[in-house]
Protein backbone atom coordinates (compact mmCIF):
# COMPACT_ATOMS: atom_id res chain seq x y z
CA UNK A 1 0.00 0.00 0.00
CA UNK A 2 2.26 2.42 -1.35
CA UNK A 3 -0.42 5.50 -1.18
CA UNK A 4 -1.89 5.18 2.34
CA UNK A 5 -4.07 8.02 1.33
CA UNK A 6 -5.63 4.86 -0.51
CA UNK A 7 -6.67 3.09 2.36
CA UNK A 8 -10.02 3.05 2.69
CA UNK A 9 -10.78 2.02 -0.75
CA UNK A 10 -9.07 -0.90 -0.47
CA UNK A 11 -10.76 -1.80 2.21
CA UNK A 12 -13.99 -1.20 0.46
CA UNK A 13 -13.26 -3.04 -2.87
CA UNK A 14 -11.90 -5.84 -0.57
CA UNK A 15 -15.09 -6.08 1.36
CA UNK A 16 -16.90 -5.12 -2.57
CA UNK A 17 -15.36 -8.63 -3.80
CA UNK A 18 -16.17 -10.46 -0.80
CA UNK A 19 -12.57 -11.06 0.34
CA UNK A 20 -12.64 -11.92 4.53
CA UNK A 21 -9.02 -9.97 5.05
CA UNK A 22 -6.65 -8.24 3.83
CA UNK A 23 -2.37 -8.90 5.01
CA UNK A 24 -0.23 -6.25 5.18
CA UNK A 25 3.70 -6.74 4.72
CA UNK A 26 6.72 -5.14 6.12
CA UNK A 27 8.76 -4.07 2.82
CA UNK A 28 9.31 -0.30 2.27
CA UNK A 29 6.25 0.54 5.11
CA UNK A 30 5.87 -0.40 8.65
CA UNK A 31 3.11 -3.11 9.21
CA UNK A 32 1.76 -1.76 12.02
CA UNK A 33 1.13 1.59 10.61
CA UNK A 34 -0.72 -0.09 7.21
CA UNK A 35 -2.70 -2.63 9.81
CA UNK A 36 -3.95 0.61 11.75
CA UNK A 37 -5.42 2.69 8.84
CA UNK A 38 -7.04 -0.29 7.12
CA UNK A 39 -8.54 -1.55 10.39
CA UNK A 40 -9.61 2.22 11.00
CA UNK A 41 -11.24 2.21 7.96
CA UNK A 42 -12.76 -1.26 8.04
CA UNK A 43 -14.88 0.02 11.56
CA UNK A 44 -15.63 3.18 10.42
CA UNK A 45 -17.27 1.59 7.09
CA UNK A 46 -19.21 -0.68 9.29
CA UNK A 47 -17.12 -3.89 7.38
CA UNK A 48 -16.60 -7.26 8.65
CA UNK A 49 -12.80 -7.71 7.37
CA UNK A 50 -9.76 -9.19 8.82
CA UNK A 51 -6.73 -7.21 8.99
CA UNK A 52 -2.98 -8.98 9.67
CA UNK A 53 0.48 -8.46 9.37
CA UNK A 54 1.89 -11.04 6.74
CA UNK A 55 4.47 -10.56 7.79
CA UNK A 56 5.75 -8.00 10.54
CA UNK A 57 9.53 -8.92 11.57
CA UNK A 58 10.16 -9.91 14.97
CA UNK A 59 13.61 -9.83 15.74
CA UNK A 60 13.40 -5.86 14.66
CA UNK A 61 11.16 -5.11 17.64
CA UNK A 62 10.91 -6.58 21.24
CA UNK A 63 8.39 -8.97 22.63
CA UNK A 64 6.72 -5.70 24.64
CA UNK A 65 6.68 -3.35 21.58
CA UNK A 66 5.01 -6.27 19.46
CA UNK A 67 2.18 -6.46 22.41
CA UNK A 68 1.73 -3.24 22.61
CA UNK A 69 1.15 -2.71 18.72
CA UNK A 70 -0.84 -5.85 18.64
CA UNK A 71 -2.87 -4.72 21.88
CA UNK A 72 -3.57 -1.87 20.23
CA UNK A 73 -4.83 -2.75 17.17
CA UNK A 74 -6.78 -5.78 18.49
CA UNK A 75 -8.93 -2.63 20.18
CA UNK A 76 -9.24 -0.70 17.22
CA UNK A 77 -10.48 -3.18 15.33
CA UNK A 78 -12.91 -5.03 17.55
CA UNK A 79 -10.87 -7.90 17.38
CA UNK A 80 -10.31 -8.14 13.76
CA UNK A 81 -6.69 -8.14 13.83
CA UNK A 82 -3.96 -11.26 13.28
CA UNK A 83 0.09 -11.06 14.52
CA UNK A 84 2.03 -12.51 11.66
CA UNK A 85 5.63 -12.48 12.69
CA UNK A 86 8.53 -13.68 10.59
CA UNK A 87 12.01 -14.17 11.70
CA UNK A 88 13.79 -12.78 8.50
CA UNK A 89 16.94 -13.18 7.84
CA UNK A 90 20.33 -12.83 9.66
CA UNK A 91 21.77 -10.10 7.12
CA UNK A 92 18.59 -8.34 7.42
CA UNK A 93 18.09 -8.46 11.43
CA UNK A 94 21.86 -7.40 11.54
CA UNK A 95 22.37 -4.61 8.61
CA UNK A 96 19.05 -3.33 7.60
CA UNK A 97 17.57 -3.60 11.48
CA UNK A 98 20.55 -3.47 13.82
CA UNK A 99 19.73 -5.98 15.39
CA UNK A 100 21.38 -9.12 17.01
CA UNK A 101 20.38 -11.89 15.62
CA UNK A 102 20.57 -15.64 17.93
CA UNK A 103 18.57 -19.21 17.21
CA UNK A 104 15.89 -17.73 15.21
CA UNK A 105 13.50 -21.03 15.74
CA UNK A 106 14.37 -20.65 19.48
CA UNK A 107 14.19 -17.11 19.76
CA UNK A 108 10.60 -17.05 17.73
CA UNK A 109 9.38 -19.59 19.91
CA UNK A 110 10.37 -17.47 23.37
CA UNK A 111 9.02 -13.70 21.51
CA UNK A 112 5.59 -15.58 20.99
CA UNK A 113 5.39 -16.89 24.62
CA UNK A 114 6.44 -13.23 25.88
CA UNK A 115 4.07 -11.78 24.12
CA UNK A 116 1.42 -14.36 25.18
CA UNK A 117 2.60 -13.24 28.60
CA UNK A 118 2.59 -9.98 28.30
CA UNK A 119 -1.13 -10.29 27.04
CA UNK A 120 -2.24 -12.34 30.04
CA UNK A 121 -0.40 -10.03 32.25
CA UNK A 122 -2.35 -7.21 31.24
CA UNK A 123 -5.90 -8.95 30.54
CA UNK A 124 -5.93 -10.22 34.30
CA UNK A 125 -4.43 -7.40 35.83
CA UNK A 126 -1.73 -9.70 37.52
CA UNK A 127 2.33 -8.49 38.05
CA UNK A 128 4.13 -9.59 34.57
CA UNK A 129 7.01 -12.52 35.24
CA UNK A 130 8.44 -14.00 31.96
CA UNK A 131 12.04 -15.70 32.33
CA UNK A 132 13.66 -17.03 29.04
CA UNK A 133 17.13 -17.54 27.51
CA UNK A 134 16.65 -14.18 25.43
CA UNK A 135 13.96 -12.25 27.84
CA UNK A 136 13.45 -11.66 31.27
CA UNK A 137 10.32 -9.05 31.72
CA UNK A 138 9.09 -8.24 35.26
CA UNK A 139 8.67 -4.95 35.02
CA UNK A 140 5.05 -3.64 34.15
CA UNK A 141 3.74 -1.32 36.92
CA UNK A 142 -0.19 0.00 36.35
CA UNK A 143 1.05 3.66 34.57
CA UNK A 144 2.42 1.65 31.42
CA UNK A 145 -0.53 -1.17 31.62
CA UNK A 146 -3.02 -0.70 29.14
CA UNK A 147 -6.89 -1.39 29.99
CA UNK A 148 -7.88 -4.88 29.49
CA UNK A 149 -9.24 -6.01 25.67
CA UNK A 150 -13.31 -7.23 25.75
CA UNK A 151 -12.93 -10.86 27.38
CA UNK A 152 -14.43 -12.23 23.62
CA UNK A 153 -11.24 -10.63 21.73
CA UNK A 154 -8.11 -13.07 21.11
CA UNK A 155 -4.94 -12.07 19.04
CA UNK A 156 -4.36 -15.18 16.89
CA UNK A 157 -0.45 -15.03 16.34
CA UNK A 158 0.87 -16.54 12.92
CA UNK A 159 4.00 -17.09 11.88
CA UNK A 160 6.10 -17.66 8.84
CA UNK A 161 7.44 -21.28 8.17
CA UNK A 162 10.01 -22.35 5.62
CA UNK A 163 12.27 -24.61 7.36
CA UNK A 164 11.25 -27.77 9.68
CA UNK A 165 11.83 -26.20 13.06
CA UNK A 166 9.17 -23.07 12.58
CA UNK A 167 6.36 -25.55 10.86
CA UNK A 168 6.66 -27.64 14.07
CA UNK A 169 7.00 -24.44 16.08
CA UNK A 170 3.63 -22.93 14.14
CA UNK A 171 1.95 -26.19 14.28
CA UNK A 172 2.72 -26.55 18.53
CA UNK A 173 1.76 -23.10 19.53
CA UNK A 174 -0.20 -20.61 16.82
CA UNK A 175 -3.48 -20.57 15.36
CA UNK A 176 -2.04 -19.86 11.45
CA UNK A 177 1.12 -20.31 9.27
CA UNK A 178 2.25 -18.51 6.82
CA UNK A 179 3.21 -20.61 3.85
CA UNK A 180 5.76 -18.95 1.75
CA UNK A 181 4.76 -17.92 -1.97
CA UNK A 182 7.49 -19.75 -3.27
CA UNK A 183 6.40 -23.00 -3.12
CA UNK A 184 4.39 -25.57 -5.22
CA UNK A 185 2.07 -27.86 -4.19
CA UNK A 186 4.16 -30.90 -3.81
CA UNK A 187 6.70 -28.76 -1.46
CA UNK A 188 3.81 -27.85 0.71
CA UNK A 189 2.65 -31.67 1.13
CA UNK A 190 6.00 -33.25 1.37
CA UNK A 191 8.28 -30.64 3.30
CA UNK A 192 5.76 -28.40 5.28
CA UNK A 193 2.70 -30.56 6.25
CA UNK A 194 4.54 -33.50 7.82
CA UNK A 195 6.69 -30.89 10.11
CA UNK A 196 3.56 -28.89 10.93
CA UNK A 197 1.79 -32.44 11.88
CA UNK A 198 4.42 -33.11 14.63
CA UNK A 199 3.46 -29.43 16.05
CA UNK A 200 -0.02 -30.37 16.51
CA UNK A 201 0.67 -33.80 18.02
CA UNK A 202 2.99 -32.24 20.29
CA UNK A 203 0.29 -29.69 21.78
CA UNK A 204 -2.50 -32.78 21.27
CA UNK A 205 -3.73 -30.29 18.96
CA UNK A 206 -5.71 -31.25 15.58
CA UNK A 207 -4.79 -29.79 11.95
CA UNK A 208 -8.18 -27.76 12.44
CA UNK A 209 -6.98 -26.22 15.12
CA UNK A 210 -4.42 -24.30 12.49
CA UNK A 211 -4.87 -22.18 9.48
CA UNK A 212 -2.64 -22.69 6.52
CA UNK A 213 -2.33 -19.50 4.56
CA UNK A 214 0.04 -18.41 1.37
CA UNK A 215 0.19 -15.46 -1.18
CA UNK A 216 -0.12 -17.16 -4.11
CA UNK A 217 1.46 -15.91 -7.45
CA UNK A 218 -0.69 -15.68 -10.77
CA UNK A 219 0.00 -14.42 -14.30
CA UNK A 220 -2.76 -13.68 -16.46
CA UNK A 221 -3.60 -10.81 -19.12
CA UNK A 222 -6.38 -9.81 -21.71
CA UNK A 223 -3.93 -11.08 -24.50
CA UNK A 224 -1.08 -13.27 -25.04
CA UNK A 225 1.18 -10.24 -24.76
CA UNK A 226 0.13 -8.77 -21.33
CA UNK A 227 1.00 -12.57 -19.99
CA UNK A 228 4.11 -12.93 -20.96
CA UNK A 229 4.72 -9.03 -19.54
CA UNK A 230 3.24 -10.54 -16.28
CA UNK A 231 5.17 -13.94 -16.83
CA UNK A 232 8.62 -12.29 -16.73
CA UNK A 233 7.73 -10.06 -13.23
CA UNK A 234 6.53 -13.16 -11.60
CA UNK A 235 9.57 -15.24 -13.08
CA UNK A 236 11.79 -11.94 -11.54
CA UNK A 237 10.20 -13.05 -8.32
CA UNK A 238 10.12 -15.80 -8.15
CA UNK A 239 14.41 -16.03 -9.07
CA UNK A 240 14.72 -13.40 -6.65
CA UNK A 241 12.96 -15.46 -4.12
CA UNK A 242 15.31 -18.54 -5.31
CA UNK A 243 18.64 -16.75 -4.59
CA UNK A 244 18.65 -16.33 -1.12
CA UNK A 245 19.97 -19.00 0.85
CA UNK A 246 16.91 -19.47 2.76
CA UNK A 247 14.58 -20.23 0.23
CA UNK A 248 17.13 -22.60 -1.79
CA UNK A 249 15.82 -25.68 0.08
CA UNK A 250 12.09 -25.28 -2.16
CA UNK A 251 14.17 -25.44 -5.25
CA UNK A 252 16.23 -28.34 -4.56
CA UNK A 253 13.17 -30.11 -3.19
CA UNK A 254 12.05 -29.87 -6.84
CA UNK A 255 15.04 -30.81 -8.58
CA UNK A 256 16.18 -26.86 -9.66
CA UNK A 257 18.97 -26.45 -6.66
CA UNK A 258 21.45 -26.00 -9.63
CA UNK A 259 19.64 -23.26 -10.92
CA UNK A 260 18.95 -21.39 -7.78
CA UNK A 261 23.04 -21.38 -7.30
CA UNK A 262 23.26 -19.91 -10.58
CA UNK A 263 20.59 -17.24 -9.63
CA UNK A 264 22.74 -16.86 -6.21
CA UNK A 265 25.60 -16.09 -8.51
CA UNK A 266 24.10 -13.76 -10.47
CA UNK A 267 22.44 -11.40 -7.75
CA UNK A 268 25.63 -11.44 -6.13
CA UNK A 269 27.33 -9.91 -9.50
CA UNK A 270 23.73 -7.53 -9.46
CA UNK A 271 23.02 -8.91 -12.89
CA UNK A 272 19.34 -8.10 -11.75
CA UNK A 273 17.87 -8.05 -15.50
CA UNK A 274 19.25 -11.71 -16.31
CA UNK A 275 17.34 -13.63 -13.46
CA UNK A 276 13.89 -13.90 -14.72
CA UNK A 277 15.76 -16.05 -17.78
CA UNK A 278 17.16 -18.78 -15.70
CA UNK A 279 13.39 -19.74 -14.85
CA UNK A 280 11.45 -21.67 -17.64
CA UNK A 281 8.00 -21.40 -18.77
CA UNK A 282 7.48 -25.09 -17.07
CA UNK A 283 8.90 -23.95 -13.65
CA UNK A 284 6.55 -21.18 -13.99
CA UNK A 285 3.57 -23.71 -14.22
CA UNK A 286 4.75 -25.12 -10.88
CA UNK A 287 5.02 -22.17 -8.82
CA UNK A 288 2.84 -20.08 -10.28
CA UNK A 289 -1.14 -20.55 -11.70
CA UNK A 290 -0.99 -19.39 -15.22
CA UNK A 291 -4.10 -18.78 -17.61
CA UNK A 292 -6.63 -15.91 -18.95
CA UNK A 293 -8.44 -14.10 -16.18
CA UNK A 294 -11.43 -16.29 -16.57
CA UNK A 295 -9.20 -19.96 -16.10
CA UNK A 296 -7.72 -18.63 -13.19
CA UNK A 297 -10.15 -19.25 -10.30
CA UNK A 298 -10.81 -22.59 -11.44
CA UNK A 299 -7.20 -22.75 -11.80
CA UNK A 300 -6.48 -21.92 -8.07
CA UNK A 301 -8.96 -23.65 -6.44
CA UNK A 302 -8.17 -27.10 -8.36
CA UNK A 303 -4.94 -26.21 -7.20
CA UNK A 304 -4.82 -25.60 -3.45
CA UNK A 305 -8.77 -27.40 -2.29
CA UNK A 306 -7.62 -29.46 0.39
CA UNK A 307 -4.01 -27.83 1.31
CA UNK A 308 -4.43 -24.27 1.91
CA UNK A 309 -7.14 -22.85 4.10
CA UNK A 310 -6.69 -19.08 2.85
CA UNK A 311 -5.31 -17.73 0.16
CA UNK A 312 -4.30 -14.31 -0.90
CA UNK A 313 -3.56 -13.39 -4.51
CA UNK A 314 -0.26 -11.95 -4.85
CA UNK A 315 -1.53 -9.24 -6.97
CA UNK A 316 -2.07 -5.18 -6.86
CA UNK A 317 -5.83 -4.82 -6.04
CA UNK A 318 -6.83 -1.03 -7.73
CA UNK A 319 -9.71 0.02 -6.39
CA UNK A 320 -10.94 2.53 -8.93
CA UNK A 321 -10.22 -0.32 -11.94
CA UNK A 322 -13.54 -2.31 -12.76
CA UNK A 323 -11.62 -5.63 -14.19
CA UNK A 324 -9.43 -5.99 -10.90
CA UNK A 325 -12.71 -5.74 -9.26
CA UNK A 326 -14.31 -8.47 -11.44
CA UNK A 327 -11.74 -10.77 -11.37
CA UNK A 328 -10.87 -10.94 -7.31
CA UNK A 329 -14.46 -11.08 -7.52
CA UNK A 330 -14.63 -14.18 -9.27
CA UNK A 331 -11.80 -15.68 -7.48
CA UNK A 332 -13.67 -15.33 -4.48
CA UNK A 333 -16.87 -16.53 -5.46
CA UNK A 334 -15.44 -19.67 -7.10
CA UNK A 335 -12.90 -20.67 -3.72
CA UNK A 336 -16.29 -19.73 -1.46
CA UNK A 337 -18.87 -22.34 -3.22
CA UNK A 338 -19.23 -25.46 -1.88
Amino acid sequence: MDNFLSAADVVQAVAEVGFDGIWVGETAHDPFAQAALLGYFARQLGLDVEVGTGIAVAFARSPTLLAYSSFDLARLTGGKFILGLGTQVKAHIERRFGMPWANPNQKLRETILAIRAIWTAWQSQTPLDFQGDFFKLNLMSPFFTPPPLDPQIRIPIYIAAVNDQNCVLGGELCEGIHVHPLHTINHIKEYVLPPVERGLELAHRSRADLQLVSSIFIVSGKDDRAIDREARAVKTQIAFYASTPTYRKVFASQGYEDVALQLSQLVRQQRWNEIHALITDDMLSEFAVVGRPEEIPGKVREKYAGVLDRVAPYLPLNPGKKQDIDFFRALHDELTTA
